[in-house]
């Protein structure tokens, strides 16, 4: 079902014999209703720090946050603030100059906290608030999922696992809906998420430990590629060690040689 018109159609099918809502039971109840790591007290702080986290931290985000909003507790009064006067609060964040012009924006089109948006359309209308984002504030306020969170975690894991090709997230977003019910939708990618920063590290994964070890690709694959390296690397040695044998050989200056000499 493909319920975002700017979601492209992408020309993939799972893994046929793969039950994927099933398969993903374990995960979900490991990770169902965890915490996003972002700290935020109440709607107003997610949507900030949402804002605020694009290609920084969340870590780094949950200590400068704090000063942030004693200076600027709500919406209110982050709409009559002015771009010089947040700007040494977003200075050690990535980006911040920008994030500023979109928080301002923002702050003054919505004006105060109970008018904050709860629909993807909406939520994606803001500066500085795109799909993720949305997915991200919208599971946070507890309001029916209208899409999947894919975060850089879910980007790199959702195609380990096999249930996604490519590292366009929004493909990826809709190759995940399209085998999960919607009910699942609010949960499975931060879970998928949570997995990435706990498990399924970029090296050294913990497939042991893995609650989806029993259909991931990359594992399957994983307990394969030794046996290939080791083979590999035998005759690769060989052939570099042959070459210089040959360059060794001085057969034409010998002859040279031989004729001087006559």
């Amino acid at each position: 079902m493909n319920i975002a018109s700017e979601l492209p159609t992408p020309n993939f099918n799972p893994m046929a014999k793969q039950d994927w809502p099933k398969a993903f039971q374990p995960l979900l109840k490991k990770y169902k209703n965890k915490p996003h790591p972002l700290e935020y007290k109440n709607l107003y702080q997610l949507v900030v720090m949402v804002i605020l986290s694009a290609q920084d931290s969340d870590k780094n985000i949950n200590v400068r946050a704090p000063e942030f909003f004693k200076a600027f507790p709500d919406m209110r009064t982050l709409a009559v603030a002015k771009e010089e006067t947040i700007a040494p609060f977003l200075k050690s964040i990535r980006n911040g100059r920008n994030k500023g012009k979109w928080l301002l924006t923002m702050a003054q089109q919505i004006k105060t906290d109970k008018n904050i948006p709860l629909a993807m359309e909406a939520l994606t209308a803001l500066p500085g608030i795109g799909r993720k984002s949305a997915n991200v504030i919208m599971r946070g306020a507890g309001v029916k999922a209208e899409g999947v969170i894919v975060d850089l975690h879910v980007v790199r894991v959702a195609p380990r696992i096999g249930v996604a090709t490519g590292t366009d997230p929004k493909k990826i977003e809709q190759q995940i809906m399209d085998v999960v019910p919607q009910k699942d939708w609010g949960e499975i990618g931060m879970a998928i998420s949570f997995l990435g920063r706990e498990t399924c590290r970029p090296t050294n994964p913990h497939h042991a430990e893995c609650v989806m070890n029993g259909v991931c690709e990359y594992y399957a694959a994983q307990k394969k590629v030794p046996a290939k390296k080791a083979v590999a690397a035998t005759p690769a040695k060989k052939t570099i060690a042959a070459k210089p044998a040959k360059k060794a050989s001085v057969a034409k200056p010998a002859k040279k040689a031989a004729k001087k000499k006559k």
